[in-house]
């Protein structure tokens, strides 16, 4: 038999913990929501009886467990890392702005809200949760990615079709005056480059235009900046698949996220895919046209 995998999911109400559990049904894991804390332990051992072995668990525990934001958890998840088994935590997350939105839209209330407002219940989730989302294998952020992304996401870090442990990178293009992304491993701040925003024959138009894409990487210090993160990816890369880390997501960012940004991110695509890197892409804020 395998060895017994078994991922924790857990996070904030409302960030996407059951699509994500049904995302490791989608790639056969044996899947359970909410089970009752007190039963974990048990719940392993039969999963582990001759004649049954599950190799593959994905478990979904969050705050409606009434054991699970007390010391309980901590001491069963830590026994069962003790006693040799292969125990992950994926945590969940969303901003606050999205989680108002979404129970908004279903029309329910927060758990904890207990006839206080939406996000009294959020914030107070949050900082009850703050503990277990420190010491998580691995954290998502679903306020700006589709339930296909999260599939996708899922699919690549805790999958068995992976190929030689190959990582995938994810490119982000953002502006700093929208916020940075939530869930990135790296960040690159393109500011130190002349803005084509100022070109009146250039504002109008984004860092998928050729144009724009000829202005940028015809400046003297893009080619040197190119080559140094190119390098550095180099050699992180191949230390983090031989890690087992399966999923890297790298933003670049500017003012706007409308040229500069645009056309590194589309140049860092062409340079891996090149070297036969597996590669996402996406614009955050290519459609925003507020800038200066």
């Amino acid at each position: 038999m395998e060895q017994f995998r078994l991922v924790i999911i857990s996070g904030l109400s409302g960030a996407g913990k059951t699509k994500a559990l049904q995302c490791f049904e989608d790639i056969d894991f044996f899947c359970v929501d909410n089970l009752p804390l007190p039963l974990l332990q048990k719940f392993v051992e039969l999963c582990l009886l001759p004649g049954r072995e599950v190799a593959d668990v994905a478990l979904g525990l969050d705050t409606r467990n009434r054991d699970f934001l007390n010391a309980s958890f901590r001491g069963i998840y830590e026994s069962l890392r003790e006693e040799g088994h292969f125990v992950e935590l994926l945590f969940i997350e969303a901003k606050d702005e999205i989680l108002i939105r979404r129970f908004s839209e279903n029309r329910r209330p927060h758990p904890l809200g207990q006839g206080r407002a939406v996000l009294e219940g959020i914030l107070e989730e949050r900082r009850r949760l703050s503990e277990l989302k420190s010491i998580a294998h691995c954290i998502i952020d679903t306020s700006e990615i589709s339930a296909s992304d999260l599939k996708k996401r899922i699919t690549l870090e805790y999958g068995q079709s992976q190929q030689e442990n190959l990582l995938h990178v994810s490119l982000v293009s953002f502006g700093f005056k929208f916020g940075v992304p939530f869930d990135l491993d790296m960040l690159f701040d393109a500011r130190f480059l002349k803005n084509p925003f100022y070109e009146r024959a250039l504002q109008f138009q984004t860092g998928n235009d050729k144009s724009v894409q000829d202005f940028v990487y015809s400046l003297k210090e893009f080619e040197p900046f190119l080559e140094k993160v190119i390098d550095m990816l180099d050699y992180l890369i191949p230390l983090y698949e031989k890690e087992g880390k399966s999923y890297l997501t790298l933003g670049v960012g500017c003012t706007g996220g409308r040229h500069r940004s645009v056309s590194i991110v589309n140049k860092l695509q062409e340079v891996l895919q090149q070297q036969g890197r597996e590669i996402s892409c996406r614009h955050r804020d290519i459609l925003r046209t507020s800038q200066k």
